[in-house]
């Protein structure tokens, strides 16, 4: 059997990791297992659908890199067809018109209130033959009134649900529109998915949705309902987390393949392994493997594994992040040695892309950033000789690299008896404007001799 998975977000909000993680587990098992995956735009609720989510969307999934086999399909794009399959299962009598009003079914769930019954839709338009002057009706999916639908979830097992305890569905409404739930039903049917990925909220539609494929002569797919991720207060996951967009940790400086190797421990594990490769994810995920308890998020340790990401990464990987970084800072670099020499020199000493380069503006602008407090403290009058006496050394040299430069500056302050740091300091704010930058012989060989010199000139000229 070809495997097919979906992932399937409605654009009535934005992208977050919880939808990153379903689509991402998805993806993941679709390319393990050699299948397909598709992407599909859910957005039937036309009044809290948004232009700027479904772009939220599209982007998010592209910077993650979870490349789409089939789509985006957009279900208001696919209206046509789902009015023929209403038609289809009205004739078959699978569903059937209901005429009652929005007073009487106020009232009906009022009156099963007041019995302390579940409110539900009794059917009473079930047998009905005849239309009602006056009312634009609905349709309804007759759901089966005996036996039971045992959903064989992947994560949670057999869940069993009564069908008496599953009211009519109204699948179009009044208006003639499909609703979520069957839109669902014929996009999975249509598409031949096999394979249902998604957050265990939406494990109550599941047997309603199973009957609506049974009745269409269907067979239902595989589901799997992961469970959902938790704040760090081991609340859901909200906007007082941070559950942002997702476009959000490209903007913080996070690499897609760190949030991914983040996800997908959420809830699943290989072993003792924390970082993962996306090959390895692929080679190593089994969506059988899920563990049906929710998991925290943890931004620390998000934070820790962007890091060893960073680490791990070829430098020129890198280098467009932190073009996108630059950039965001008014900064602007083609010089691919230049970008990879930083790269190296401050993925170390950095935990995101944003922070590397806000630590690393000194090397892509001329118009240097002096820290008043750095100035005051190693720019002294009584520094300036020895300054001069630095520069001198570095003008002297006849190549320019990190090693000549470490050399110059050990046999200055070997000749001086001074400690190479009261040497490097002075020399530091001189050439970054800070009393941080990454070893003082890597920074001046990443600046070059002409900015060198030149930053030492104006240092001295205070």
């Amino acid at each position: 059997m070809a495997i097919v998975t979906r992932f399937a977000p409605s654009p009535t909000g934005m992208l977050h990791v919880g939808g990153v993680r379903t689509a991402l587990f998805s993806w993941l098992y679709a390319r393990r297992m050699g299948g397909k995956f598709i992407l599909r735009i859910e957005d039937t609720d036309r009044e809290r659908s948004t232009d700027e989510a479904v772009r939220v969307i599209l982007d998010g999934m592209k910077w993650c890199d979870l490349q789409a086999d089939e789509g985006p399909y957009y279900q208001t794009q696919r209206f046509d067809r789902y009015k023929e399959v209403i038609r289809g299962m009205l004739d078959d009598g699978t569903a059937y018109h209901c005429y009652c009003t929005k007073q009487e079914l106020d009232a009906m769930r009022e009156q099963q209130i007041a019995r302390k019954e579940k409110p539900r839709y009794t059917g009473i338009c079930r047998d009905r033959t005849t239309p009602r002057d006056g009312v634009a009706p609905v349709v309804r999916f007759r759901n089966p009134t005996d036996g039971a639908v045992i959903v064989e979830d992947l994560v949670h097992g057999a869940v069993t649900f009564q069908n008496t305890e599953l009211d009519d569905l109204i699948i179009a409404r009044s208006d003639g529109t499909p609703t979520y739930n069957f839109c669902v039903v014929v996009d999975d049917m249509d598409m031949n998915v096999t394979h249902v990925i998604r957050g265990d909220d939406h494990l109550n539609n599941t047997p309603r949705q199973m009957n609506m494929l049974l009745a269409l002569g269907a067979k239902p797919p595989v589901y799997a309902h992961v469970p959902m991720i938790l704040g760090p207060d081991g609340a859901k996951l909200s906007k007082r987390h941070g559950a942002v967009s997702v476009l959000q940790y490209q903007e913080e400086g996070f690499l897609p393949d760190a949030l991914l190797n983040y996800l997908v421990r959420l809830g699943w594990s290989h072993g003792d392994q924390e970082i993962f490769s996306r090959e390895e994810m692929i080679s190593a995920f089994d969506i059988h493997d899920v563990n049906k308890a929710a998991s925290a998020f943890n931004p620390e340790k998000l934070l820790w594994l962007n890091q060893q990401h960073m680490m791990r990464a070829a430098p020129a990987a890198l280098v467009p992040h932190l073009q996108f970084q630059l950039a965001r800072l008014g900064l602007d670099s083609d010089n691919q040695a230049l970008l990879e020499g930083v790269i190296v020199a401050q993925r170390e000493r950095a935990k995101t892309l944003k922070e590397m380069a806000q630590n690393s503006r000194f090397f892509f602008t001329d118009q240097l950033e002096m820290d008043p407090k750095a100035v005051a403290k190693h720019l002294t009058p009584a520094a300036m000789p020895l300054l001069q006496q630095v520069r001198e050394r570095l003008a002297a040299l006849t190549e320019w690299t990190a090693t000549t430069v470490h050399t110059a500056l050990n046999d200055l302050a070997t000749q001086l008896q001074a400690g190479l740091g009261k040497i490097a300091q002075p020399l530091r704010v001189a050439v970054a404007g800070s009393a941080v930058s990454p070893p003082i012989d890597a920074t001046l060989a990443l600046l070059g001799r002409d900015r060198t010199l030149a930053r030492i000139d104006a240092a001295l000229k205070q």
